[in-house]
């Protein structure tokens, strides 16, 4: 799933190419994907893209006129610009918002896989802040996170789920959510209301430096067109089996249905391999 650092490199990069430029035109072939139909989509035609941004893991394009377009990309999406128009073979395409100019240049919301989760809301400016995906997030994960994190983690609950709520803080996910801890020393299965104030600034300086690592990172490699799969400077995530990058630790990783957490037991856990869900099942 697209998180913060993926998110904030594709508006930063669609900011820049896109600002200024006139829609032609604006279509859903993903039907399911749109979620309001008023404002309609066809309000968009002859207007202006004026900037691209972030919030959370959502991305929010400005329309002149107060429109605003908010894309969540879910497990699958990705919002891309093309110098062509999608054929009327393309599959993949949830919303097309197509330039006016040469070349016909087109901004398209393309999902892969058959969940079709991804979705698109054009909304009036003045609506924007009570959506109820926005109204219901947690403080920014970057560039500034709360200076005190612990009222926000005062939970009897796992940091690893609580820092992946988004009404906790936004814009981390289940990739990042790994390097996080890590970074800070800081088991999956701490609970939120037993981090001390010094493991709470720990946390909050990991998640900045990972969070600026990562994008920092795509501002060197990541150009458009915006590849499918963009190169996750990864260090434990996805990595199960494979020496931890400071102490040669075989690291480690719990299975869940959906998704995989990975951690160093000897910097983490204090040397204890947690238990896989995968084997508990089998075993039962």
């Amino acid at each position: 799933m697209p998180e913060l650092p993926e998110v904030e490199i594709t508006a930063r990069r669609l900011h820049t190419a896109l600002r200024g430029a006139t829609i032609e035109s604006a279509l859903a072939p993903g039907i399911n994907a749109l979620k309001t139909f008023d404002p309609p989509l066809s309000a968009l035609a002859g207007r202006t893209i004026e900037g691209v941004g972030r919030r959370g893991k959502q991305l929010v394009v400005e329309i002149s006129g107060d429109l605003v377009v908010l894309v969540h990309l879910m497990s699958a999406g990705r919002l891309q610009l093309y110098d062509k128009r999608a054929g009327p073979r393309d599959r993949t395409s949830r919303l097309l918002i197509r330039m006016a100019g040469d070349p016909p240049r087109e901004l398209r919301l393309r999902e892969f896989g058959t969940k079709q989760a991804a979705w698109v809301k054009l909304l009036r400016a003045t609506e924007l802040e009570a959506d109820e995906m926005l109204s219901k997030l947690g403080p920014e994960a970057w560039p500034s996170p709360p200076q005190d994190l612990r009222p926000l983690l005062e939970a009897a609950r796992p940091l690893h789920a609580l820092l992946r709520d988004q009404r906790v803080i936004a814009g981390i996910g289940r990739s990042w959510v790994d390097e996080v801890l890590w970074t800070a020393r800081l088991s999956p299965f701490k609970r939120g209301n037993d981090l001390t104030q010094e493991e709470a600034t720990t946390l909050r300086d990991a998640i900045m430096s990972t969070l600026d690592g990562a994008l920092g990172r795509y501002e060197q490699v990541v150009t458009l067109p915006i590849p499918d799969k963009l190169p996750l400077p990864l260090q434990v995530h996805r990595k199960a089996g494979e020496p931890c990058p400071r102490c040669g630790t075989s690291i480690e990783a719990v299975h869940y249905e959906d998704y995989v957490m990975c951690y160093c037991p000897a910097e983490q856990t204090g040397g204890k391999v947690l238990k896989d869900r995968r084997l508990s099942r089998l075993l039962k």
